[in-house]
């Protein structure tokens, strides 16, 4: 797996679930790990994407927890980064990587998505991502 550091300037970059929480939810021990994507980002150095599962996965925290206006604020975050969509190739894709590496559906979704637009990387701390050939997985 690589490093943020290591993404050349320009770089589209698909950025999973995990990350994106820990950042909102100023996870002590994991935000930092990740908040240098957000800061290249932030300076132009870098484009995010995310799919459609992540908002969703991002929003699940403070819908559970009854926060509405917390996950408005969380979505209005999101609407900054490209949305990936899940289309029929998208899903079948999705299907071939599910099978192929043996992943949940929705991280099957993450690698498809990222696939799809010609990502440079896939940000994530998931260690299933690990199998993955064919995308660099970057773990912070």
């Amino acid at each position: 797996m690589g490093s943020i550091a290591a993404l050349p300037p320009g770089a589209r970059v698909l950025v999973d679930s995990a990350p994106i929480i820990y950042l909102l939810d100023g996870d002590e021990r994991l935000a930092p790990r990740f908040r240098p994507l957000f800061e290249r980002h932030h300076a132009g150095e870098l484009a995010l994407a995310i799919s459609t599962i992540t908002i969703a996965e991002v929003l699940a925290g403070p819908l559970g927890r009854n926060e509405e206006s917390l996950a408005r604020r969380y979505r209005a975050i999101l609407t900054g980064w490209e949305v990936v969509p899940v289309d029929p190739e998208i899903a079948e894709s999705a299907a071939r990587v599910r099978v192929r590496y043996r992943l949940k559906l929705p991280d099957a979704i993450q690698v498809a998505s990222a696939l799809a637009i010609g990502a440079d990387a896939l940000v994530t701390y998931d260690r299933a991502f690990g199998r993955i050939r064919g995308l660099p997985i970057i773990d912070g």
